[in-house]
């Protein structure tokens, strides 16, 4: 049986992955396969996986402003040890990345950005993710995977956090919510990216991809959305990035093009108004 070592196991994505893999998957979390300890590289050898997929990160992007150390050696540092280790087992590494390279683009874009242009991070936990994947790309077998605003319905007992929750918990308690209107990227849902990152290691097309779903909004806008489904009658009053005043730069368009995914012809990466509908029918399946 050939087995991928999955990291940030207990994340929202990294569970989904060892949930797709079933017995395949080798999970590694903190505390005990922490990816900045020597245990974990004794993980990789000792298990000589036919892959690794790093879903581990240190992805709170306000606190990575006052622990730029922590964030480095976590989201970059680690990543560089990672890739040592796979050069010398010959194994692929799946490294996750951010729509946040691209967060000092231009204003006015609104063209999606594609794998070939040229990042421009903006804040610390951006730097990092960007660090990571020029760490990732010295290896030949490689993927790094771009996404953005991942969320996924939790399993039972599962203690994640994202978007689509934060705005569910908040429509139960308030009628008025103001939120960001004039940062524009594409949410995406836990298990289309998944799908489609597990067929990417199947290819061997190795490189940089996009994995979003398809089209583009605002985080205002998909509040809106969010609330519809949900049945909530919320007045959601637009606002601006500065009158938000989050600590860490956010880009103000971060819309990316999966072209180049697509054309290897894997499972479709839907529009994310069908990934919100599969979200709001898993939740009915499953209740928190």
């Amino acid at each position: 049986m050939t087995r991928i070592v999955v990291t940030g196991a207990a994340g929202q994505l990294g569970a989904e992955f060892c949930r797709r893999l079933g017995e395949r998957a080798i999970s590694a979390d903190r505390p005990d396969a922490d990816i900045t300890s020597d245990a974990f590289v004794r993980l990789l050898r000792e298990t000589s996986p036919a892959a690794v997929i790093n879903a581990a990160a240190f992805t709170d992007v306000d606190g990575a402003e006052s622990q730029p150390e922590l964030c480095d050696a976590i989201n970059a540092t680690a990543v560089e040890r990672m890739v040592e280790v796979c050069r010398e087992l010959d194994c692929p590494l799946v490294q996750l990345s951010t729509d946040y390279v691209f967060g000092q683009g231009d204003p006015v874009r609104r063209t999606p950005w594609r794998e070939s242009d040229t990042p421009a991070p903006q804040g610390v936990y951006a730097r990092s993710k960007l660090a990571a994947e020029r760490h990732a790309a010295r290896w030949e077998r490689h993927y790094v995977v771009r996404t953005c605003g991942l969320y996924a319905h939790p399993a039972p007992g599962q203690q994640v956090r994202n978007f689509v929750q934060t705005m569910l918990r908040l429509g139960s308690e308030r009628r008025e919510l103001s939120v960001v209107a004039d940062q524009h990227c594409t949410p995406s849902y836990v298990p289309h990216v998944a799908a489609a990152i597990l067929f990417l290691i199947e290819t061997h097309a190795y490189g940089t991809y996009h994995v979003v779903n398809s089209g583009a909004t605002s985080w205002y806008e998909f509040a809106q959305a969010i609330f519809r489904r949900a049945g909530l009658e919320v007045d959601v009053r637009p606002i601006t990035s500065a009158q938000f005043g989050a600590v860490a730069p956010r880009p103000a368009y971060s819309v990316l093009d999966t072209t180049k995914y697509h054309a290897l012809d894997g499972p479709r990466l839907p529009d994310w108004q069908e990934g919100l509908a599969a979200y709001f029918l898993q939740r009915k399946r499953q209740p928190a």
